[in-house]
């Protein structure tokens, strides 16, 4: 990894337009790298506000050849950042960040190229009929970024089984977006999106989708909920497994990151309709609890104690 050093001034005012969009857009993106060293919570805005980028264009309104388009696009920025072919007074400043950040750290950049596969999976409509589906589409826009985050985190050295951190890595960041799909099932039922897998809504009667707070009649809506908050779980037990291998700074935020949404979940199944009412959500208290769990270290211990405990 390149030292950080002092930043010219055009990189430096990039990195600060990209934290600037992380502050406003992920309350709770944000909240966990700030438990970071400064070059490495740089980075991570970095590759935030280029997710932010792309997840906006397959939200936004736009027609589905422009949104296709426009993540082309995308996918052009990242050949030039490959090509190290983005100069430090580029107009883009997310483009400036992230060359930069490609410099500096073992970032997988095609995992940014998942991102972009996922999010066309959205704008063409896709829907999912199997866990296994879901998944794959979970991969590309979550997973994809637990990889990216390991590129900057890094792994400590001697750290056991540590050949195993990306599949780690992955595997939580499928925990929290499967999360965010029960939390947002409302909101994403009003965009015309149905995440959960088909042969799950089928199962307790929920294939009519999630239009309005009041389900037909027949309805299992708290069972769904609870076998997906089960699934979940065993997701972020296993995705757990990776707070070990890192250094106590970059442990905190992924076990602040997660926390909250762990949390969440923890909320959801008290509650399962509180999701077809609103947007379930932990308050600041409960956030900076999470982070002093994080940097405290109670998580990794506890993950590294199930992993002894498994072993012969």
């Amino acid at each position: 990894m390149k030292e950080q050093g002092v930043l010219p001034a055009a990189v430096s005012a990039a990195y600060g337009y990209c934290e600037t969009v992380t502050g406003a857009e992920a309350k709770n993106f944000a909240y966990g790298i700030r438990l970071l060293p400064g070059d490495k919570r740089r980075a991570m805005s970095a590759v935030y506000a280029f997710s932010r980028r792309v997840d906006d264009i397959g939200d936004g309104t736009l027609a589905p050849e422009e949104k296709t388009r426009r993540l082309n696009e995308c996918r052009e920025l990242l050949e030039r950042v490959r090509a190290k072919d983005v100069a430090e007074d580029d107009t883009d400043p997310v483009a400036v960040a992230l060359a930069d950040t490609a410099r500096r750290f073992p970032v997988p950049l095609g995992a940014l190229d998942e991102l972009i596969d996922g999010v066309l999976m959205d704008v063409q409509g896709r829907a999912y009929r199997t866990w296994e589906e879901l998944a794959d589409y979970c991969r590309c826009v979550a997973g994809a970024i637990g990889r990216l985050s390991l590129g900057i985190f890094g792994v400590r050295p001697g750290a056991r089984d540590r050949v195993r951190a990306p599949e780690y890595a992955n595997t939580l960041g499928l925990a929290l977006q499967l999360t965010n799909i029960l939390r947002d099932v409302r909101e994403d039922a009003a965009n015309g999106r149905t995440y959960l897998p088909a042969e799950d809504l089928d199962k307790f009667g929920c294939s009519a989708g999630f239009g309005s707070a009041t389900l037909p009649e027949g309805a299992d809506f708290p069972g769904l909920v609870h076998f997906e908050v089960r699934r979940a779980r065993a997701l972020f037990d296993e995705g757990y497994q990776l707070l070990p291998m890192l250094d106590r700074r970059g442990g905190a935020c992924v076990s602040a990151m997660a926390g909250i949404y762990h949390r969440l979940l923890d909320r959801i199944e008290q509650d399962p309709d509180a999701v077809l009412r609103g947007r379930v959500a932990l308050s600041a208290g409960e956030k900076a609890y999470v982070a002093v769990r994080g940097l405290a270290g109670v998580d990794a211990k506890a993950a590294a104690r199930q992993r002894a405990g498994e072993q012969p």
